[in-house]
């Protein structure tokens, strides 16, 4: 064993074998002018959740300030954290405009190995899966997660530069927020930078800070922090010989005293490997350079060369506000909740968090909604986004019992799958190393108006209002980030007009979308689009779990962040009663 680098991590700025960019502090018009300064948008945090927001935002037009404590991306810039990113948050990725970087630098991968031992008790291939095969994205991208960051703010400071000052975000690094106070009227933050303290007040203030929120803390707010027993060492490594480019759990790994391993490959041919460590391992102890280089031998061989870019002791815990609006503030991402990070579940869900919130509090924000309409528009924000974190919890904590049994019973019956698991194959749904991340279905939501609502559509292929080839995100793009009404039957041309009429009521586009055998009756002032491959219509009509359950319909209504919010007939009365109700105007 040669390691040519010990890359242990000995403190939160420490740096080892990762160079990552860094961000200049710049003195605040607060501090040169002395006066306290009012804002629509403020936005704590500039990690994943809070960086995809500010982009939602920016690329709605909607002006905001950042303020983040450290001056570079990743966790202090310190480690690569998440890694996984699922074909949900590539789509939220694709009209902010950073998709196709994040496929190009990080790896694709749809197969996952489940061994126990030396034996495979289960596999998949989400490519061929209903849940993703449409999409035009892939069904997972590794990447290291400061990468996505530094696109993120990348692409915040290409849309500054086209743009004058009136809709530009104002990234403001090494500063951090220290207290919050609010009132019926404003929030007002107390931020610590190098050249001094300063008060700022905002209208709306988004909090995404992470798991500790000096806001939520300052706020009162509990959040029942629930901590695991379990301990893992996270290693991020690059090999001389690398090995195969499979991702790989191993349930009972021999080679790690029969406890679980995850190996992933990331970009820049890095593997991150997780070792689970036994319950009363010490933290600092599992990190020490001699015993990493005594795991990654009995891994990989004791002649193995490699170059350690990061490790770090985790353990998981899992914690949750009950409401992610109080007051004037909204929570999103770790200050809003955290979870195991099994089946990557983590940073997908605050991603899925920043684009809920954005179109909301975009419309909010515009006077698109009226203000006795406003709070119940961001209230379903809170509403959908805590289900999701529920479930969430729910999923990643089953994940943590199975992989740590808790008991004597669960251990036997971690056995008893893992044996019938290598005989027979029902057996292999009772394995649990993570249930991997997919868009929420928003069951129950206040701005659905049919039972088949709120599951959400993969990126089909569609033919655009011009003529091109496109997909659903393409038509997100070209209806303006708004809610788009699709009609799937003939229509007739006085109907045609009338909706075109309550687009300039409503934040929404209509598009017909006809058949080979019909279309538009007379010259319709409609856009049409094509749906050749039909992903299109079938996504409406299964717009439940089961298909038994679809509704035939002639019109869907598809909100901005590409949920469903209703399938309805062709009729004027229901088509407006479901916008309203989509936009909480009902």
């Amino acid at each position: 064993m040669r390691p040519r680098a010990d890359g242990h991590n000995n403190g939160p700025n420490q740096r080892d074998g990762y160079e990552l960019p860094t961000y200049p502090f710049a003195i605040p018009p607060e501090l040169a002018g002395g006066d306290c300064r009012r804002y629509q948008l403020v936005i704590v945090g500039a990690g994943l959740a809070g960086l995809t927001f500010a982009c939602e935002m920016r690329v709605r037009g909607i002006p905001a300030v950042v303020l983040d404590e450290d001056d570079t991306v990743g966790v202090y810039g310190a480690s690569s954290r998440g890694i996984c990113y699922a074909q949900k948050s590539l789509e939220v990725f694709a009209p902010l405009g950073i998709c196709e970087r994040v496929c190009e630098k990080g790896v694709r991968w749809s197969v996952g190995r489940t061994l126990a031992g030396d034996d495979e008790i289960y596999s998949f291939d989400l490519a061929h899966a209903t849940t993703h095969e449409a999409s035009a994205q892939p069904p997972f991208i590794n990447l290291q997660q400061f990468y996505v960051e530094s696109f993120l703010v990348e692409r915040i400071e290409k849309l500054n530069a086209a743009e004058g000052d009136d809709t530009r975000i104002d990234l403001r690094w090494k500063s951090r927020v220290v207290a919050c106070t609010q009132d019926d009227a404003c929030v007002t933050l107390t931020v610590e930078t190098p050249a001094g303290r300063y008060a700022i007040e905002a209208d709306w203030v988004v909090d995404c800070a992470g798991l500790y929120s000096v806001v939520r803390d300052s706020l009162g707010l509990p959040v029942n922090p629930a901590k695991g027993i379990d301990r893992w060492c996270i290693s991020d490594v690059r090999f001389t010989h690398t090995p195969p480019a499979e991702r790989l759990t191993w349930i009972e790994a021999p080679f790690n005293e029969n406890r679980a391993v995850w190996q992933h490959l990331m970009a820049d041919d890095v593997w991150r490997l997780d070792y689970q460590m036994d319950a009363s391992a010490d933290l600092d102890d599992v990190t020490r350079p001699d015993m990493v280089a005594e795991r990654l031998a009995r891994h990989f061989g004791p002649d193995v060369e490699y170059e350690i870019l990061w490790v770090g002791p985790y353990s998981y815990r899992s914690q949750m506000l009950e409401n992610f609006r109080h007051g004037r503030v909204l929570f999103a991402g770790d200050s809003a909740h955290v979870m195991s990070p099994f089946g990557a579940r983590g940073g997908n869900s605050g991603i899925q968090d920043a684009e809920n919130l954005a179109w909301k509090l975009a419309l909010v924000l515009e006077g698109r909604v009226p203000p006795q309409c406003a709070l119940a528009l961001l209230d379903s924000y809170s509403h959908e986004r805590v289900a999701a974190a529920r479930q969430n919890i729910l999923l990643t904590d089953r994940t943590n019992r199975f992989l740590t049994p808790h008991s004597p019973v669960e251990k036997q019956f971690r056995d008893a799958v893992i044996a019938l698991a290598k005989k027979v194959a029902f057996a292999r749904a009772f394995v649990n190393t993570g249930r991997l991340s997919i868009a929420t279905r928003y069951v129950d939501s206040p701005l659905s108006s049919t039972p088949n609502a709120g599951g959400a559509f993969q990126n089909v292929a569609l033919t655009l209002p011009d003529g091109s080839p496109g997909d659903l995100v393409a038509l997100l793009l070209w209806a303006r980030l708004m809610t788009i009404g699709i009609v799937f039957a003939p229509l007739r041309k006085p109907l045609a007009q009338a909706l075109a009429a309550l687009e300039a009521r409503y934040p929404v586009r209509f598009v017909a979308c006809p058949s080979s055998d019909h279309g538009v009756s007379g010259s319709a002032p409609l856009a049409t689009i094509r749906d050749e491959a039909g992903g299109l219509a079938r996504l409406c009509r299964d717009g439940t779990e089961s298909s038994a359950d679809a509704t035939p319909h002639s019109f869907a209504l598809i909100r901005p962040d590409l949920h469903l919010a209703a399938t309805l007939p062709l009729s004027l009365a229901a088509i407006e009663g479901a916008i309203r109700k989509a936009l909480a105007l009902a």
